[in-house]
């Protein structure tokens, strides 16, 4: 949208908006229409009448719930849609309720913390049963409860930007704003876990005090569970040499918590740890429901919701009902976070091929498999954009298969799936979008979904993470 556009919507008043429903990333829905309105501030407008191509155009509305009449800001118009912020609502929901971060509404990390959490579980459920519907009709045979998790702090992982205002002469560390490359002026966040959310304060103030403080563009923070090593890593990356005091400053408070210190001069290949050289870049977690303890590096992909994760492994489990001695295939294994709970489940007669795209993560989940003494699982780098079935590990066919693939699906892989004759497949998604369209290719294979549900991975954000049980016929 243009500049002279942007002043102009400025320019107008406040409209008033009945919500119709919510979109699939948790907007409201409504219309334009002659309708009386009232500004923001008191003003009154006694009727806005809109130009007549405009009548019945969409807008989307943020902070908005299904049923309220809610007075809005229109800040981007579209040749089909407008995009609005409700500034105030006339008659709220019953599933409003009073955000739990003082910073909602500015900071982009959160779009849903205006509604209660039950109602974004069925929700999210809706945006997964809508997706099912629109490709081929297809629906569970039964429901699975949604996984959640009562922590509020559940945030493992985060990328938190950095910035030294030399006009306010102050530093900002966070999330973005909504929909603005700009840092959010934060003083803690909410959703992080409380070693890291609570102490963005702290953070501000001594990465203001450091020389090269112009020069920092970005904390990286990872959380693990409980270890003699330290169960958070901190990653300064740094767009100049740091000055010894400042190095030093950086260490003590590290320290001080009994943090893992990183720093980042480059690329990801330049991160190194400097508050104990010669140790190992690894942090740990356990899924103590199979007695599983892991090692992975701040830079790995882990999944960022423990209490979530720990309950989706046991859940993948237990939906493939396993056996001892059963052939188990987990494509897009990463470190093994499924693939040695699989192990676990199949004895040590059974097998788990595990195959992952990238190199590195084969290797650690191998090291995790040394770890934690399992010799039935082996671990395989392979294209899984490419058929891979004609491998020597792939030959034998499996009796059960697990998949958990990034955002854009594996709509590859579910074309020669089939060849592997499993009588059972869980497909773990975090995209409801592309589960829906590979569940229509595995139902067109003779597959029949059995369950499926949704996960509280990511709470208060309209991201949908699900699982699904296929059965063969």
């Amino acid at each position: 949208m243009r500049r002279n556009q942007r002043e102009k919507l400025r320019e107008q008043p406040a409209l008033t908006f009945n919500i119709e429903k919510l979109s699939h990333e948790g907007r409201g829905v409504s219309h334009y229409g002659s309708q009386p309105t009232t500004g923001d501030e008191g003003l009154t407008v006694s009727k806005y009448q809109h130009p007549v191509e405009k009548l019945g155009k969409k807008v989307f509305i943020s902070f908005a719930l299904p049923g309220e009449t809610v007075v809005a800001k229109v800040h981007e118009s579209h040749k089909k849609y407008e995009e609005a912020d409700a500034l105030s609502v006339e008659n709220p929901s019953p599933d409003r309720v009073e955000p739990i971060c003082p910073h909602f509404t500015v900071c982009g990390g959160c779009s849903l913390q205006h509604w209660s959490t039950d109602a974004q579980i069925a929700f999210k459920q809706s945006v997964l049963s809508d997706h099912f519907q629109h490709f081929g009709g297809l629906a569970p045979k039964e429901w699975l409860p949604a996984l959640r998790s009562t922590r509020t702090d559940y945030r493992r992982k985060a990328r938190l930007g950095a910035k030294y205002v030399i006009k306010k002469e102050a530093m900002l560390v966070g999330f973005r704003e909504r929909k603005s490359s700009y840092l959010a002026e934060l003083s803690e966040c909410k959703v992080l876990d409380a070693q890291i959310g609570g102490r963005i304060e702290e953070l501000k103030a001594l990465l203001g005090t450091l020389q090269a403080r112009e020069q920092i563009p970005q904390l990286e923070i990872a959380v693990g569970d409980e270890h003699e090593d330290g169960s958070v890593a901190m990653i300064v990356r740094h767009l100049s040499p740091l000055h010894q005091t400042d190095t030093e400053k950086l260490l003590n408070y590290a320290r001080n918590l009994g943090w893992q210190l990183y720093l980042q001069p480059g690329n990801y290949d330049t991160v190194h740890r400097i508050d104990k050289v010669d140790a190992p870049m690894r942090l740990h977690y356990e899924l103590p429901d199979f007695g599983i303890k892991f090692a992975f590096s701040p830079l790995d992909f882990t999944q960022v919701n423990r209490d979530i994760n720990r309950q989706m492994v046991t859940l993948a489990c237990d939906l493939l009902e396993l056996k001892e001695g059963e052939r188990v295939l987990d494509l897009f294994c990463g470190l093994g976070n499924f693939s040695l709970p699989l192990a676990r489940r199949v004895g040590v007669t059974g097998q788990v091929v595990a195959v992952e795209g990238s190199e590195e993560m084969v290797q650690r989940g191998g090291e995790n498999a040394a770890l934690n003494g399992l010799d039935n699982v082996q671990f395989y780098a392979q294209d899984l954009t490419k058929d891979f079935s004609h491998q020597p590990w792939a030959a034998q066919g499996f009796d059960a298969l697990l998949i958990d693939p990034p955002r854009t699906g594996a709509e590859e892989v579910m074309h020669y799936l089939s060849r592997f004759n499993a009588k059972r497949i869980v497909y773990v998604s975090c995209n409801p979008a592309t589960l829906a369209r590979d569940a229509g290719i595995l139902t067109a294979a003779g597959y029949v979904m059995q369950r499926a549900g949704v996960m509280d991975m990511f709470t208060h954000t309209s991201h949908v993470e699900s699982i699904a049980l296929f059965v063969k016929k």
